[in-house]
C-alpha cells in the first residue's frame, strides 16, 4: 500500500520552506531557501522578501517533484499568517498560500492553512508526548516574536493565547542587533551562538526588567551591550556569551512565573532563538530542577521551517 504524503510549505519573514511527511510522520522531504540580506542591513522590506519568495518557490518545488512522487500527497497545508488572530497579516504568508492552493487545486487534494506560530508549536508537538497532553506552555522566541503562551491542545485545535512576552523589541531582534554591531552578517543568531563557544561570563550589572511577572523590556540590554561591542576592554566571545547566558536567565523568571501562575509544569521552547546551544542549557538545567519539564524541538525544527505546518495538516487541525 503506498503511503499517503502531507505537504507544508512556509514563506516567512527570512526563509521559504517546503515539506514532506509521511503518514508515520517521517520526514521525506525538507527544503529550505534562507532569503538573502545585504551586508549592514538588519532585515528585509516586505516587498523584497515576497520578490526573494517567489523565486525560491519554483526551486523547491522543483527539487520536490524530482525526490517524490507529487501524486501521493493527500493534503496541502500553509502557513498564511503570523499568528491565528483575526488582524494578524503579513504579506510574505500570501506566497505560500498562492502556491499551496495552486498545487492543491491541480493535484485535488485537500487543503488547511494555519498560522505560522501555529506550526512551530507544531514542530515542537511532533513525535513526543507532548501531542497528548492537554495544557502546556510555550516559549516562542524569534526574531519577530517572544511570547509566553497557553496552550490548550484537544479535539484537534490549537487554543493559544498569550500571556506574557516581550513589550518592545524581540529577542531574535536584540541579538541580531548585538550580531550586526559586531559586523556580522544578518541573520546573526548561528555565528554568535559559535563564537560563544569560547565565551566566558562577563560579571556585569545588567537591567533586566521584568513587569508583572511574565512581561519584559530589552532596549535597556540592547544599548548595554552595543556599548560592550564597541568598547575595547572585552573579547566578543565573552559578550555573545554573556548576552546568551542574560538572556536565558531572564527568560527562565518568566516561565517559572508562568508555570506558577497557571498550575502548569509541562513546556515548549521553540522559534529559532530557541535553538541557541547556551540558551538551550540555561534553561533546560534551571527548569528541572523547578522541577518544570522542558521541550525543545530538534535544532533544525526550532528556526523556521514547514513540518510542523505538514504535520498540522496531517493531523486535520482546524
Amino acid at each position: 500500500m503506498v503511503s499517503k504524503y502531507y505537504l507544508g510549505i512556509d514563506t516567512s519573514n527570512y526563509t521559504t520552506s517546503v515539506a514532506l511527511i509521511d503518514e508515520n510522520n517521517n520526514i521525506l522531504v525538507d527544503l529550505r531557501r534562507v532569503l538573502k540580506v545585504k551586508k549592514g542591513q538588519r532585515g528585509l522590506r516586505q516587498q523584497e522578501a515576497v520578490f526573494q519568495h517567489i523565486n525560491n518557490m519554483s526551486v523547491l518545488i522543483e527539487e520536490m517533484s524530482k525526490l517524490v512522487d507529487v501524486y501521493n500527497i493527500d493534503t496541502v497545508s500553509c502557513s498564511s499568517r503570523p499568528r491565528n488572530l483575526p488582524d494578524s497579516y503579513m504579506p510574505v504568508f500570501m506566497v505560500g498560500k498562492q502556491q499551496a492552493l495552486i498545487i492543491s487545486n491541480l493535484l485535488k487534494t485537500k487543503f488547511r492553512e494555519y498560522s505560522h506560530q501555529e506550526g512551530h508549536i507544531a514542530a515542537g508537538v511532533m513525535n513526543r508526548n507532548l501531542a497528548l497532553c492537554k495544557k502546556f506552555l510555550s516559549l516562542h522566541i524569534s526574531g519577530g516574536t517572544s511570547e509566553l503562551l497557553l496552550i490548550s491542545n484537544e479535539n484537534k485545535k490549537l487554543d493559544i493565547k498569550i500571556i506574557g512576552g516581550t513589550l518592545d523589541i524581540s529577542v531574535g531582534q536584540l541579538i541580531d542587533r548585538i550580531g550586526v554591531e559586531a559586523d556580522l552578517s544578518f541573520p546573526c543568531g548561528k555565528e554568535m551562538d559559535l563564537i560563544a563557544e569560547n565565551g566566558e561570563n562577563i560579571e556585569l550589572s545588567i537591567p533586566i526588567k521584568i513587569k508583572d511577572k511574565r512581561w519584559f523590556n530589552l532596549s535597556g540590554m540592547e544599548n548595554l551591550f552595543k556599548n560592550l561591542i564597541n568598547s575595547t576592554s572585552y573579547k566578543v566571545e565573552d559578550i555573545f556569551f554573556t548576552l546568551f547566558n542574560v538572556i536565558g536567565s531572564f527568560i527562565y523568571k518568566v516561565i517559572v512565573n508562568g508555570c506558577k501562575d497557571y498550575e502548569i509544569d509541562t513546556v515548549l521552547i521553540t522559534g529559532g532563538v530557541s535553538s541557541n546551544s547556551i540558551i538551550r542549557k540555561t534553561l533546560s538545567d534551571n527548569l528541572i530542577k523547578q522541577g518544570i519539564k522542558p521541550y525543545f524541538p530538534e535544532k533544525r525544527l526550532c528556526v523556521d521551517n514547514s513540518v510542523g505546518i505538514a504535520y498540522l495538516g496531517k493531523e486535520s487541525y482546524s
